[in-house]
């Protein structure tokens, strides 16, 4: 059936209960904006800010149900998201309900194949937005209730071990930070006392920072393994371009590596780089660390994971705004920590470098399924991949 977008769901607008009615706020009503999106997960996870029944009831805001589907419309438009449970949401975003016959996880797909477009018909001098009208000017071809159920179901397949894979490097990530925790903070292996052959130092004599760079300009036709703030905030993945196409001067990394981003370091921004390929760079935004003993890598890394560095390198920035605030790289080699003895350390990483590794292998995989759902996705909505005798 050949129809306008607009026409297989209805288009609900948000708004935001007045800021200056504190009876409106930090109530039970989780209240989405865009920054509450989540990148590649299909769902909202959780809220920054929550609205009461009186602040639902008494501005223009909605309520979306279920299964319901919220795209951002204004600024960064085009990120979509599947609400888990009742949630409201700002002007900013649409709100999407499938119609009767439309299975909402295929109105999900169907949206994220049109996304592009979607993108590229935006209207405003100002800021690129999405309007109702935009929906209505995309045609598209929906196929009967029962294939639309296939096709969301060979797509969510893909998706949903998308999902476990990041639920399991939480869980693997937070493992990681409670053993550290345990041991080089709270002692617990060693009585609840630090042993006494261990030493206090500064981050200094464990690491030093690796400014070694690279000119794009001067070698335009090296193929990079780019990490940048963007790649890390959109997919926690590298992008792979050739330096032609980058603008400025990038460090080097190596295996050796671990880095965290100075820009705005209350949002901390940590990487162990994967170095999939022979030219792995990084924004001069990061610091980027080089253990002093290779073996001690994941001890670097875990210490700079931690609370304690989190809450050291926010004290030392410079910068007056919080958009604009900057750690100091010197600075941070000053930061107070402990050397266990090489016993402890070789224990310890043993434990932790397989469970980063692990982590690393299951965003590769990500990687990976990501790439296959996106080229399924266009031939099972255009037909191309015949559905018609999967059963679900």
């Amino acid at each position: 059936m050949k129809c306008k977008l607009s026409d297989v769901m209805e288009i609900i607008g948000g708004g935001t209960p007045k800021t200056s009615k504190p009876e409106y706020w930090n109530g039970n009503i989780p209240w989405i904006s865009v920054k509450d999106f989540n990148g590649e997960r299909r769902y909202v996870g959780k809220t920054e800010k929550r609205i009461t029944e009186k602040g639902l009831n008494n501005s223009s805001t909605k309520l979306l149900n279920k299964d319901d589907i919220i795209i951002s419309a204004r600024g960064t438009v085009g990120e979509l998201a599947i609400i888990p449970s009742p949630m409201a949401f700002n002007q900013s975003c649409y709100g999407l309900r499938a119609i009767e016959n439309i299975y909402p996880m295929f109105l999900y797909y169907l949206l994220l194949e049109n996304v592009n477009v979607l993108k590229h018909n935006t209207h405003g001098s100002v800021f690129d937005t999405i309007t109702r009208e935009t929906f209505e000017n995309i045609e598209i071809d929906i196929p009967d209730l029962a294939t639309q159920q296939k096709i969301a179901s060979v797509l969510s397949v893909l998706d949903d071990k998308i999902e476990l894979n990041n639920r399991i490097n939480k869980n693997l990530e937070e493992q990681a930070q409670a053993i550290f925790k345990s041991w080089f903070v709270d002692f617990e292996p060693f009585g609840g006392v630090m042993p006494e052959d261990w030493s206090e130092i500064t981050l200094g004599a464990i690491a030093t920072i690796s400014t070694k760079s690279v000119n794009p300009t001067k070698n335009p036709d090296l193929y990079l393994e780019h990490y940048s703030i963007p790649a890390f905030d959109e997919q926690h993945y590298p992008v792979f371009e050739y330096a032609k196409e980058i603008k400025s001067n990038k460090y080097i990394l190596t295996t050796n590596s671990v880095m965290i981003s100075k820009l705005n370091p209350d949002t901390k921004r940590i990487w162990r780089p994967l170095c999939l390929s022979e030219n792995p760079v990084c924004s001069t935004e990061f610091i980027v660390y080089e253990a002093i003993k290779p073996k001690h890598k994941d001890y670097l890394y875990s210490l700079i994971d931690s609370q304690a560095f989190s809450d050291y390198l926010c004290t030392h920035t410079t910068g007056s705004t919080n958009s604009r605030q900057r750690a100091t790289p010197k600075t941070t080699l000053d930061f107070p920590c402990l050397l266990p003895t090489e016993e402890i350390i070789a224990r310890f990483c043993g434990i932790v470098t397989p469970m980063y590794e692990q982590i690393a292998a299951g965003i590769v995989g990500n990687q990976r399924l990501a790439a296959l759902r996106d080229t399924l996705l266009p031939k099972l909505m255009n037909g191309e991949i015949d559905v018609s005798e999967v059963k679900i």
